[in-house]
């Protein structure tokens, strides 16, 4: 919620967003029976229409922060320098090299575990439209 402040979001707005997530509780449901209710510290409800919003809310404050809009890297379409997509909660970062996708991506993990949001490797996949090159094979450095 501090974000959404520092952001420039009116006060009710984040005080009704803040009363939304306060003091959330879950159950995991599996085919042996419910889990046992536990707390809730952070993230967005599950379906809930502000989920996308808030979470891009965040993006793009981690967007801003890494410096991605004032950054060189990237790929020039149309005339502007490109170097970041995002829908919902997948990011895409694009680069010219190796080195420089390697670069954005450690800038935005970076920038990122400052707001609690880690970048899940097993999920993270490379498309190359050129030579493959070690680095590209090697995701264990991030």
């Amino acid at each position: 919620m501090e974000s959404l402040e520092k952001m420039g979001t009116p006060l009710q707005l984040v005080q009704l967003i803040r009363s939304l997530y306060q003091n959330q509780e879950a159950t995991v449901r599996t085919p042996y029976g419910d889990s046992d209710w536990f707390e809730i510290g952070k993230g967005t409800r599950q379906g809930c229409i502000m989920s996308p919003a808030a979470f891009n809310m965040y993006a793009e404050k981690v967007t801003r922060n890494a410096g991605l809009e004032d950054s060189s890297i990237g790929v020039r379409i149309g005339g502007r320098n490109i170097n970041n997509l995002r829908y919902a909660n997948d990011t895409t970062l694009l680069a010219e090299s190796g080195k420089d996708l390697e670069d954005l991506v450690l800038l935005v993990k970076k920038e990122s575990e400052k707001f609690g949001l880690y970048l899940n490797v097993k999920k993270t996949k490379i498309m190359s439209t050129a030579a493959t090159t070690p680095f590209l094979q090697n995701k264990s450095r991030w």
